[in-house]
């Protein structure tokens, strides 16, 4: 099969070996699949997957890896053992996790588990999902990056007393955003440097959107939540402030720690970024002000067969992070494209 393949560092489009479906596995022709900010991150990063005792992300580069976790897939064959529930022909998609002989692995970031910037993938027979759309696979395959953010805006369990502060306007930002407005939350304010993100939150759900070079976050965030003083004098005397929920969704060393150093005190904390090269958190002041802080943990299955549904069904239109759409021999440069901020939210590959 032809396949966008990285080693030693580089992507470059060349034939390999077609993957071969074990007991319980898919054979599937990849129809479409996003760039993911985590793509970038794992062939930027070596030292990550050294660091990963799971095996689940392994990065070798000295071997072969086909990269790409958000796919859209048709069902070319039937491995051992498996039930063929999913006729040939369907369109797919999955939770991007493998079980091999070893163990479970991550699709796209483990040479044992190709992803979708390949022709072909394997996908584990019992997590595969039909997908029941009349949408293109183009917008199918962002589901994955969208369950991300809604795991997250659903476990977080907002109340009516908390008001919700995005960092970040990036593709798991904007599925947290259009899940908290789902969810009936707000106000939602969003912040991003970037003009244009900032438009793309605005049309996934948030009420409020904040340049950072012109306003503090967190006052931005006070005069949303709290008001005009006189508002401010009520709300003491009847209820208290608002609680602030802060979800991190940048992934730069530093943001974390400027979140603890301006946020609220008590504020709940959600940080889905997590820079691959580590971070400094200046934990006392964290304690000082009794910070709670949960970091990634993915989503579970549940929520992503929840955000696939909604995807799918088109309940959630996530037409406004669709960017442009590549071929194999545009997998490197469109790589090179997602790095920039100013670049669309999701550029897809059709193999």
């Amino acid at each position: 099969m032809r396949a966008a393949v990285l080693r030693g560092g580089t992507v470059q489009a060349r034939v390999i070996d077609d993957p071969v479906p074990g007991p319980g596995q898919l054979l599937v022709r990849s129809l479409a699949c996003g760039i993911c900010a985590s793509d970038i991150h794992f062939m930027d990063h070596l030292e990550a997957g050294a660091d990963d005792d799971s095996g689940m992300s392994t990065y070798d580069r000295d071997v072969d890896i086909v990269m790409g976790h958000e796919y859209c897939a048709e069902v070319v064959d039937h491995g051992p053992g498996t039930e063929r529930r999913i006729p040939i022909g369907t369109r797919v998609s999955s939770l991007p996790v493998l079980s091999t002989g070893t163990g479970r692995r991550i699709i796209g970031q483990n040479p044992e588990s190709p992803g979708g910037f390949g022709e072909y993938l394997l996908l584990d027979e019992s997590l595969t999902r039909v997908a029941a759309s009349e949408l293109p696979s183009e917008i199918v395959c962002i589901a994955d990056a969208i369950s991300v953010g809604w795991s997250a805006a659903s476990r977080a369990q907002l109340t009516t007393k908390e008001v919700p502060l995005v960092i970040g306007c990036g593709a798991i930002a904007l599925s947290v955003i259009a899940q908290l407005r789902r969810l009936g939350v707000g106000p939602i304010i969003a912040v991003d440097f970037v003009a244009s993100r900032r438009g793309t939150a605005l049309a996934m759900g948030a009420d409020v959107v904040i340049d950072p070079a012109e306003i503090s976050p967190y006052q931005a965030w006070r005069d949303v939540a709290h008001g005009s003083p006189e508002s401010t004098k009520e709300m003491i005397a009847m209820a208290g402030l608002p609680g602030c929920v802060v979800f991190e969704c940048v992934g730069v060393p530093g943001v974390l720690d400027s979140i603890i150093r301006g946020c609220e005190r008590g504020t709940r904390i959600f940080s889905m970024g997590g820079p691959p090269e580590g971070d400094h958190l200046s934990t006392l002041i964290a304690k000082r002000k009794g910070l709670n802080i949960q970091f990634g943990g993915g989503p579970s299955l549940q929520h992503w067969d929840e955000a696939f549904e909604a995807v799918c069904s088109g309940s959630l239109d996530v037409t406004p992070m669709l960017g442009r759409t590549v071929g194999l021999d545009g997998v490197a440069a469109a790589l090179d494209a997602s790095r920039d901020a100013d670049g669309p939210v999701r550029i897809v590959v059709v193999p």
